[in-house]
């Protein structure tokens, strides 16, 4: 027993000496992360307190000692709200809408990219492909109620030549058509920078792999299927596992630029309908309330799926 417990301690003692060996060799790491983690606990976790208003009746003329707390009120009214719960249907279909166009485009993009042998047209499609990621949503947003206009947009006047349609379609003022829209702006915006994930770990696969398939007399379409994609697979789970965590940021820009009265059912999101109480309406109790729901939320799906991940063996974020 003794001799055990003398094994326990100097095993402790070894790897306490290569922690504190490893921390010393790289202290310029170290000391550069500084800056990042001052940044990230100023703005990230010091503001954490606020979330204390969700348990009062906040109002801004009173001092935080003074304030009236409630408990769960303002969560109970979140919950038994017809309007929350629209928004909150609105916040998981676009998500789920933009995850799976966004996954999906992404990596057939990706993959068709990998497949071009020539170097200059698959950069010029590469980099004509992302850049309208270093648009602004404003710009964005102008240019989709542009083309969807009901006058002069390229949409309608493309589908009545094609005699698709016999008259303009008012895109932006029918409800079922909204999360669509979103979706594909969102893919048209961020497709290409996307890729470039994919396109990295695509560069990282043995080409021996490849040689070795083609030997074999394996086609094209069953190198992508037996070897691209497998080997991108790490890659795609961690993607996918940030994304499942991100399910409640559906957005805001879009949605709150394209929106309308017409629309209104359709395009509120959480981070709308925080905004609409937080400080259209000065409700800053409800408003953090609905803030600090999507953020629970958020952080236990992104554990779960970390966890599913590694009960089903495969790469996982955490």
């Amino acid at each position: 027993m003794a001799e055990v417990m003398l094994d326990t301690k100097l095993e402790t003692q070894t790897r306490s000496r290569i922690f504190w060996h490893k921390v010393v060799s790289q202290r310029q790491l170290i000391f550069m992360s500084f800056p990042f983690l001052i940044h990230l606990f100023i703005f990230a976790y010091s503001p954490i307190w606020g979330w204390l208003m969700a348990f009062q009746n906040y109002k801004p003329m009173k001092s935080f000692f003074e304030q009236e707390w409630v408990g769960l009120q303002q969560f109970k009214f979140l919950f038994f709200d017809e309007g929350f719960l629209r928004v909150l249907r609105n916040t998981i279909a676009m998500s789920m809408i933009n995850m799976t166009l966004g996954f999906i485009t992404a990596i057939t993009l990706a993959v068709l990219l990998n497949e071009i042998k020539n170097v200059l047209f698959k950069r010029s499609v590469q980099t004509i492909s992302y850049l309208p990621h270093f648009l602004s949503w404003i710009i964005v947003t102008g240019l989709v109620a542009n083309c969807l206009s009901t006058e002069n947009g390229i949409v309608n006047v493309v589908l009545m030549k094609l005699r698709l349609i016999e008259e303009p379609v008012l895109w932006l003022s029918k409800g079922e058509y909204f999360w669509w829209i979103i979706g594909f702006t969102y893919v048209w915006k961020e497709v290409g920078w996307n890729t470039i994930i994919y396109l990295a770990a695509m560069a990282a696969i043995d080409p021996a792999l490849y040689e070795a398939a083609e030997v074999d007399g394996a086609t094209r379409f069953q190198k992508i299927i037996h070897i691209t994609l497998p080997g991108i697979k790490s890659t795609f789970m961690v993607l996918l596992i940030m994304a499942i965590g991100n399910t409640l940021n559906a957005g805001f820009e879009m949605q709150y630029l394209l929106g309308n009265p017409q629309v209104i059912d359709w395009s509120e999101t959480i981070d709308i309908f925080t905004l609409k109480y937080g400080i259209q309406i000065g409700n800053y109790s409800l408003a953090t309330a609905a803030g600090m729901f999507k953020s629970v939320v958020n952080i236990t799906l992104l554990f779960m799926a970390n966890h599913l991940a590694k009960r089903l063996g495969e790469e996982r974020l955490i």
